[in-house]
């Protein structure tokens, strides 16, 4: 990945905050091992369910799914068919994300938000929570992962593409020019 110093000031805060963002959610899945760890040493153990701790464990799981899938995109972990891409030369890949992320990423996102904002917003107005006894009284605050989501890929999209701009006009180098792909290092 580029150094966000090469991106204008605004854009490159945005990419550093989501760097961040990614590296604090991925504490989350130690606490979550550690939370399911006691759930399965109480049950076993001691014969003590607790909801509570399921579902927290459960929102745990959610949280890091979709709020770390801005940060999964800014290091080129999505799933790719790369047929293609990867003979192109760094700036013919940095258009076909470039019209990737316009015509697809940002379309579905404004989708996804669209289409949840009701389901969202009923949620909240009833203040939903766990059809389970013990269960967390917050499945509204669950349901707003959603369009949140979304809102952070339409952001790092708009990074990507400001990035993606640069390498186009030789701004920026990419740091690791064809041999970015994990699966073909093992």
């Amino acid at each position: 990945m580029s150094d966000t110093t090469q991106l204008p000031a605004f854009i490159g805060a945005l990419d550093r905050a989501s760097e961040w963002f990614g590296r604090t959610l991925a504490w989350l899945i130690i606490i979550m091992m550690l939370i399911q760890f006691a759930i399965v040493l109480l049950r076993y153990a001691f014969s003590v369910n607790s909801i509570f701790m399921q579902e927290l464990v459960m929102y745990m799981h959610a949280s890091v799914f979709m709020l770390a899938a801005a940060y999964t995109f800014r290091h080129d972990g999505h799933v790719r068919v790369d047929i293609f891409y990867r003979g192109m030369t760094p700036r013919r890949q940095a258009l076909i994300n470039v019209v990737g992320i316009i015509t697809l990423l940002i379309p579905v996102m404004i989708f996804i938000i669209a289409s949840s904002l009701g389901y969202v917003a009923n949620s909240w107005r009833i203040l939903e929570s766990s059809p389970d006894y013990g269960g967390i009284p917050a499945v509204y605050a669950l349901k707003t992962l959603i369009p949140l989501f979304a809102v952070l890929m339409i952001v790092q999209g708009v990074i990507e593409i400001v990035r993606n701009g640069y390498v186009m006009a030789g701004r920026i180098v990419p740091s690791a020019a064809g041999g970015n792909h994990l699966e073909e290092r093992v």
